[in-house]
């Protein structure tokens, strides 16, 4: 059902596409939007449990999609050097593509805390908690992971050591 990367020596492991999704602070979600036009919107996410999962207001166009039509793809660029004299840049990036669905009960919790340690790693254990209780009016979303793959640059690849 999902293409193969067609440049397979570019691909990341498995274990590298997840130190991705860890490590971003955001991505692109696309899916399928008013009058069939792809709509794609930036957006902070936390990658737990081999899900994405982002918070959002309980109204407006990202959801309507999501209602309309689940299927949705997500992708993080982690990096992205421009070289000029080679008119390129060496990127690593990642792509997802799931369901989409809205979380609640012991999910959402799990999620809001994810997000919540994600941004607000430095601050004491306190706030934190106190974010994620008060936080009653957001809703969250999962995407449920169908297929992801990574890649990068060829000169990246290249650079590794065995």
């Amino acid at each position: 059902m999902f293409r193969d990367l067609r440049r397979s020596k570019q691909l990341l492991t498995k274990e590298a596409t997840v130190s991705v999704l860890q490590r971003c602070s955001n991505g692109v979600l696309a899916c399928l939007g008013d009058d069939d036009y792809p709509y794609a919107v930036p957006l902070s996410y936390a990658y737990v449990n081999d899900k994405i999962y982002f918070h959002s207001a309980k109204q407006g166009h990202k959801l309507d999609a999501i209602r309309k039509h689940p299927k949705v793809s997500f992708c993080v660029i982690d990096e992205d050097a421009i070289v000029s004299k080679e008119y390129t840049s060496y990127f690593r990036s990642v792509i997802v593509f799931g369901k989409a669905r809205f979380v609640e009960g012991e999910e959402k919790q799990t999620a809001l805390q994810a997000i919540v340690e994600k941004y607000s790693g430095d601050q004491p254990l306190e706030a934190k908690q106190k974010e994620v209780s008060g936080c009653t009016q957001a809703l969250l979303v999962a995407i449920d992971i169908e297929h992801l793959s990574g890649k990068e640059a060829i000169e990246l690849v290249q650079g590794r050591t065995p």
